[in-house]
């Protein structure tokens, strides 16, 4: 049963050295409270997983506790490049990053394997691209029954895995609503998970199309109002554009991201 705690000690219990950490959520729900409790607690050398690495990940690289990502897609949707990311896969500031580029889909199924104990999922993809020669986690199968050749790729199984939602009960019952992405699939593959809520509530109202993740499957919730800022979170809150449009001249300099840093997080 998931056990309701302060959001700081949710992270310090959570989150090792070393970790895979997965940090989902789809154009709103995304854990940016959570991400900016990590930046504070500084845990080191982790591999980041995420399907759309944006500005929430710019923060966590720019912030040096990436030693790794493993992702889809990276970029500001609000204007286009994440200077943070980029300045350490090109110049190592403030340390090197390795990377592991996968597809959406092949991400997805990633997950969706983890999820379900199974070694690696199969699909069709990756063909003309040059991305299974050089990610590991990538190979070719071949069909038992009708001979089509396919990719097949590695399971994802975080360390912890950290997501926001719009409610959860007070026995840690969590729903979402609205574009659920691949959150119900991560918290399922990891072996630790923590959900931060906009509100604890007595009891679940059930919403069309929401996605119900029982108390047994989540390891702690924690209550934090605004905690997918400057995303938003259906229901309750609405997309901060400006704060998207913003970050570009934050993230292009290292010294405006240090300041931002110190003066907003830590």
């Amino acid at each position: 049963m998931a056990e309701i705690v302060g959001l700081r000690e949710a992270v310090a219990e959570l989150v090792h050295d070393g970790d895979t950490v997965a940090l989902e959520g789809f154009t709103h729900l995304i854990p940016f409270a959570a991400a900016h409790e990590l930046i504070r607690r500084a845990p080191a050398d982790l591999t980041l997983v995420r399907m759309t690495p944006d500005v929430v990940y710019d923060q966590l690289i720019g912030a040096g506790l990436a030693a790794r990502l493993v992702f889809s897609w990276g970029g500001n949707p609000g204007v286009g490049s994440l200077h943070r990311f980029r300045d350490a896969v090109e110049n190592g500031w403030p340390r090197p990053l390795e990377v592991e580029e996968h597809s959406h889909a092949g991400m997805a199924n990633r997950y969706v394997a983890g999820a379900s104990g199974l070694p690696f999922a199969v699909l069709r993809g990756y063909r003309g691209t040059g991305l299974a020669g050089r990610t590991a986690t990538v190979a070719t199968v071949t069909c038992p029954f009708t001979g089509e050749e396919l990719a097949a790729v590695a399971a994802l199984r975080p360390d912890v895995t950290v997501i926001h939602a719009q409610q959860a009960d007070r026995r840690g019952n969590v729903q979402l609503w609205g574009l659920p992405g691949v959150q119900k699939e991560a918290v399922l593959a990891a072996r630790r998970s923590l959900v931060t809520v906009e509100e604890v509530v007595d009891e679940l109202r059930p919403r069309p199309g929401a996605v119900v993740l029982p108390g047994w499957a989540v390891t702690a919730v924690a209550e934090v109002p605004g905690g997918a800022h400057p995303s938003y979170a259906a229901g309750y809150s609405v997309r901060d554009n400006d704060y998207y449009r913003d970050w570009d001249a934050v993230s292009r300099d290292r010294r405006a991201f240090a300041e931002w840093l110190r003066e907003e997080v830590l």
